[in-house]
């Protein structure tokens, strides 16, 4: 009869395990400025309440110089032509900003990703050991009954 590997005890287990770490932790310290700027910009400049607030700003920009009174407007028509301009510029200087965050946090996510990886592994590792302890025991089990059903015959 063979005799059956012995698993690894809970210390030896414990023993190889790394510590835990905080991906959001280590990705955050990680950013340069400019990278957590970016980050900031895309947080809050990809939001409904940032369009609302530039749509809201740019329908009172133009319904004033449009309906307001001719003294009182400040950039008549056609000068909103310029308005719509800068406005597209902004857009197109955000959009490369917004793209770079969006890379930083996908960058962030796969690290989360690599985290859950490293966690299962772990997981499974120790499960592994846990079966090969509770085979250990039925084995030991099956023995001690075949000694009581032995005993019991005589």
């Amino acid at each position: 009869m063979e005799a059956t590997p012995k698993p690894p005890s809970v210390q030896e287990i414990k023993s190889k395990r790394q510590p835990v770490r905080d991906v959001n932790e280590v990705f955050s310290d990680s950013l340069t400025p400019l990278e957590r700027a970016a980050v900031w910009i895309t947080d809050h400049v990809g939001t409904m309440g940032f369009f609302l607030i530039i749509f809201l700003w740019t329908m009172v920009w133009l319904g004033w110089n449009w309906f307001g009174p001719k003294s009182l407007r400040f950039d008549p028509y056609p000068a909103f032509v310029l308005w719509l301009f800068l406005s597209n510029m902004i857009q197109i200087f955000l959009m490369p900003l917004i793209m770079v965050g969006q890379n930083l946090q996908s960058r962030h996510a796969e690290a989360r990703a690599q985290s859950d990886f490293e966690v299962n592994v772990k997981a499974e590792r120790e499960i592994e050991a846990i079966l090969l302890h509770l085979e250990g025991q039925a084995e030991k089990i099956e023995k001690i009954l075949q000694v009581i059903a032995s005993e019991g015959r005589k």
